[in-house]
């Protein structure tokens, strides 16, 4: 599943996966769900503190689709590109399980 991994992890399973899903979400709803995201305890000592990087990530978030980075929409699409196993984009968010 491709959604906020490093495309270059995704690289080192790729030979052993079969299958893979694209979360190709619309940014405001990536934005909607870092808005909603539970508190991390394993990551931040609080829910304010966790809080205080919002605004910072909302800002990497909508640069999503202009990042040239391993996390960036052009990495995504690549890797799903060029996988030669069974794929599906997803678009909406739901319980795909």
């Amino acid at each position: 599943m491709i959604e906020g991994c490093y495309t270059d992890l995704l690289a080192l399973v790729e030979d052993k996966s079969t299958k893979i899903i694209f979360m190709k979400l619309p940014v405001e709803v990536c934005i909607s769900s870092a808005k909603a995201w539970p508190w991390e305890p394993h990551k931040y000592e609080s829910k304010q503190a966790q809080d205080e990087n919002l605004e910072m990530l909302i800002g990497w978030i909508g640069q999503y689709t202009e990042r040239e980075d391993t996390f960036s929409y052009s990495y995504y699409q690549k890797f799903y590109d060029n996988f030669s196993g069974q794929k599906r984009v997803v678009t909406r968010n739901q319980n795909y399980i």
